[in-house]
């Protein structure tokens, strides 16, 4: 046990305390030469039980982090650091110029939701004679969290003291996102690369994601690592988005309501519509972005449209005389009045927060709306219930009827598919030690493993649950669970539905039940066998 106690603190340890057997919630420790880096600390998405370990404490004293490296701007990757400072973190937060741009937006648009969701909720609590709860952090977090963040250009060496150096490389996923080099020198010399988000090919902002080869350790994403789809080329993808167009407006008086993630998404959506109008390929009508965080980023990527593939295009969309962006409350709520055909644009991209909430119960129980998904849906978002066929949902505590047409499209991924993330992991050969599978529910990482087991032996591909944590020693990782505190959350809930999904559900189905009952006799007995049913 000695030995075992020196060489956990001489070999550099790797713990996965989020996106580990699940999406969201990117944040992995590295300890290291006496330094303790993080890399990411995002916010969990998905079921109420992911969610709620953005309230719990963090497995680790903030205080004591030396540094933190951030991929990206999503919030599933950046969205927690303002609570990371709230608790006591002073130090730098490394990011590219375009995420740290994109962060001065997001982040006290996250605090903001969270101060008016936790207002609303805290009401109906007072009036329950329940306890009122905090918000995760503040909009004066958020700002304190900005002026923490230090630029590093892409391919630019960065020194975090003690013989650890960081490196960016472009990971074509978003504005600034970035795969992440770090070289540990010194007797425990370690070379890691953490993949972030990988971009797909035929993107239409970002070029194809880059990075050098040669590594003892790879963190890789596997978010569609089950998925194979089409080679998809500009016109591809314009094909398919103007066939959905086409056929949403075949109701004059409908909508196409589009849940978008609010960077990113919406811009390469946006200059698609745009552009097929110009073309004559779809109707010419009102584009409307219903978001204020999305209106902000729109400013940013034309900032650095120089540095985007397509920025002119882009730059001519925002322009166009069929685009309009909401900023004031009353401004979204008008839209529940526009007649005639048009189409919404709203966050957020899974439908758990923000304006899209307002637009679907506006349109959902109408036949003559569209919902298009053009993004990942995480299990138990209401994003994902809609997508797997549910005939009714509950928004902010309301029943509403599903009549209108779900639809969903792959196009627009942010994410490479399984062929290109494992080309992706080709290219870095040799990968000498392991390749950890991170960002992925369960058939995503079965599915990558078993591609990746391609690029080096089965035995080499770990699959790390929460919380769990590796000594990355100089001929393979070694497992550490028994000597770590428990996770935080069950490995066999993470990226599944839970218990309070399938309480919605059964309300659903319920009250569904009752309303079909032949007349109050039969309800009464549906009422009864409920009762016999919790009395057992």
């Amino acid at each position: 046990m000695v030995w075992e106690d020196k060489m956990m603190h001489t070999q550099p340890r790797l713990s996965f305390h989020g996106a580990a057997g699940t999406v969201t919630g990117s944040c992995f420790s590295l300890e290291a030469n006496g330094r303790h880096i993080l890399i990411d600390c995002g916010m969990f998405q998905g079921s109420k039980s992911e969610k709620q370990l953005n309230y719990r404490a963090f497995p680790f004293d903030p205080r004591q982090i030396d540094a933190v490296i951030l991929t990206h701007a999503h919030i599933d990757h950046s969205g927690l650091l303002p609570k990371l400072v709230k608790h006591g973190y002073a130090g730098p937060i490394y990011a590219t110029r375009g995420t740290i741009d994109l962060c001065s937006v997001m982040l006290p648009d996250s605090a903001h939701i969270q101060e008016v969701e936790v207002d609303q909720l805290n009401r109906r609590n007072r009036r329950r004679a329940r306890e009122v709860i905090e918000p995760i952090y503040t909009a004066e977090d958020a700002e304190a969290t900005l002026t923490q963040f230090r630029p590093v250009a892409l391919r630019q060496w960065q020194d975090l003291g003690y013989d650890i150096r960081i490196c960016f490389w472009n990971a074509g996923h978003l504005l600034g996102s970035a795969s992440v080099e770090i070289e540990i020198s010194g007797e425990a010399g370690r070379r890691l690369l953490f993949s972030g988000d990988l971009g797909p090919a035929f993107k239409l902002l970002q070029t194809d994601p880059e990075a050098p080869q040669g590594w003892d350790y790879v963190i890789c994403e596997s978010t569609y690592g089950d998925r194979d789809r089409i080679d998809t080329t500009d016109a591809m993808r314009r094909q398919i988005l103007q066939d959905e167009v086409n056929a949403a407006a075949q109701h004059q008086d409908g909508a196409l309501i589009i849940p978008s993630f609010a960077v990113e998404r919406t811009q390469e959506l946006l200059a698609d519509l745009v552009f097929l109008m110009e073309e004559k390929k779809i109707l010419e009508c009102p584009v409307i972005i219903d978001s204020p965080l999305a209106t902000r980023a729109t400013e940013i990527f034309k900032a650095h449209s120089g540095e985007l593939d397509n920025g002119d295009l882009l730059e001519r969309a925002i322009r166009s005389r069929f685009v309009r962006f909401t900023e004031s409350v009353e401004q979204s709520k008008a839209l529940d009045f526009v007649k005639g055909f048009h189409i919404v644009i709203a966050a957020s991209g899974m439908c758990e927060a923000g304006r899209i909430r307002h637009r679907l119960k506006n349109w959902l129980w109408r036949e003559e709306g569209t919902v298009l998904l053009v993004g990942f849906q995480a299990a138990g978002t209401l994003g994902r219930i809609l997508q797997d066929g549910a005939t009714t949902a509950k928004i902010q505590g309301e029943e509403i009827a599903v009549r209108a047409r779900i639809r969903s499209i792959d196009v627009y991924s942010g994410h490479a598919d399984g062929a290109e993330l494992l080309a992706w992991l080709a290219a870095r050969q040799p990968i000498r030690e392991a390749i950890f599978l991170v960002h992925g529910e369960d058939q995503a990482l079965a599915a990558m493993k078993e591609r990746a087991a391609a690029v080096m032996g089965e035995h080499r591909i770990f699959v790390p649950h929460i919380d769990s944590t590796f000594r990355l020693d100089a001929d393979g990782p070694v497992d550490l669970s028994t000597f770590v505190p428990p996770p935080r959350l069950d490995p066999a809930q993470a990226g599944h539905r839970d218990w309070n999904n399938d309480y919605q559900s059964l309300i659903l189905d319920l009250q569904a039940q009752l309303r079909m009952a032949a007349d109050d006799k039969a309800r009464r007995a549906i009422v009864r066998k409920i009762r016999r049913a919790l009395e057992d």
